[in-house]
């Protein structure tokens, strides 16, 4: 009788003790509910735009990107004013906005659409830098802080594609690229070479090849001026068709200009590095990428600043997802 009496107790207790957790969890529950119920309409929606945004920004920071393309540099890849979403993971994303890039076994691919850090882009600090970007991935590209003294964005990122690989070493001729490969001994056409490994995009060109003498002719004027020497009425008459050239290749210019400089002294030294720059083209060492825009005439690339570090690219173009006429992935 004592052992069943002490079972009976012991239910009792279990029971008792079951009864009070649950009243008391109902009990909170109610308590809770009837919060919401008084809660401010402005702060419950306050809570509820502070999730989505804590959301937005970890999508932004470690998955995808939003992105808006300012200027013609890709077209006819991308357009001016395309909003597109970049993959952030596939080179090892930031730990935080500017900082920390974690690592990662995937490396940039010959032809990827690649957006990195503006070598030409001067920072006004780290917390200005922080801030923009959190404003810019959580409106989804609609509001961006970082103006210049005329009201223009100032561009932080660029977005090219990645044309020369580690190893290579990259000429021009007339504008148009040739590529040497590394532990090749001849140079090849990149549009040769891009049919063949069957790459549609197209490669845009705005300044002629008949243009070109007018253009060789307009620097050469020029190199003989900056000596003070003035060139004949000839070379003036060939040189007038450049007025009609809205993208000129500069690099061209400044080849035939430095090139003119150094027949008219000799003596300089510094015409003579400067033209083996232009000359010799562009070597990509290990660790780096050479971008370059799809649209030649009208893109300032690793032409101008060289070949960029892994670090600083950010990621791959994925899509376009505005305007919806043209969604569709990056090719």
């Amino acid at each position: 009788m004592s052992n069943t009496s002490g079972q009976t107790e012991f239910f009792c207790r279990v029971q008792q003790i079951t009864e009070e957790f649950l009243t008391k969890r109902a009990k909170i529950r109610h308590e809770k509910k009837e919060k919401r119920k008084a809660k401010n309409p402005v702060l419950d929606w306050l809570d509820a735009f502070i999730w989505a945004a804590c959301m937005v920004l970890l999508a932004n920071q470690y998955l995808m990107q939003a992105y808006k393309i300012p200027s013609g540099s890709m077209i006819d890849t991308l357009n001016v004013g395309d909003h597109v979403f970049v993959n952030k993971i596939v080179y090892g994303p930031e730990l935080l906005p500017g900082f920390f890039k974690l690592p990662s076994l995937i490396h940039p691919k010959r032809n990827d659409i690649i957006i990195f850090e503006n070598p030409s882009y001067i920072s006004r600090g780290t917390v200005f830098d922080v801030t923009q970007r959190l404003i810019y991935m959580l409106t989804l590209t609609l509001i961006d802080i970082d103006k210049d003294e005329k009201g223009d964005p100032r561009v932080h990122f660029l977005i090219k594609r990645s044309v020369g690989y580690p190893g290579d070493r990259v000429i021009l001729d007339k504008g148009d690229i040739k590529i040497r490969f590394s532990g090749e001994d001849r140079w090849i056409d990149e549009k040769d070479y891009n049919a063949a490994m069957g790459w549609k995009h197209n490669v845009s060109r705005l300044m002629t090849q008949e243009q070109y003498p007018a253009l060789y002719a307009a620097a050469k004027a020029a190199g003989w001026a900056d000596v003070k020497l003035y060139p004949s009425e000839n070379l003036f008459s060939q040189s007038s068709g450049i007025k009609d050239v809205q993208f000129p290749d500069y690099l061209a210019y400044e080849n035939v200009r430095i090139e003119t400089l150094r027949k008219a002294a000799p003596g300089d030294s510094r015409y003579a590095v400067l033209l083996a720059k232009q000359r010799l083209g562009w070597y990509v060492p290990q660790g780096r990428v050479l971008p370059l825009g799809d649209n030649r005439d009208n893109s300032r690339d690793g032409r101008y600043f060289g070949p960029v570090k892994e670090s600083k690219i950010n990621g791959k173009g994925m899509i376009i997802y505005w305007p919806i006429w043209r969604l569709g992935k990056i090719k």
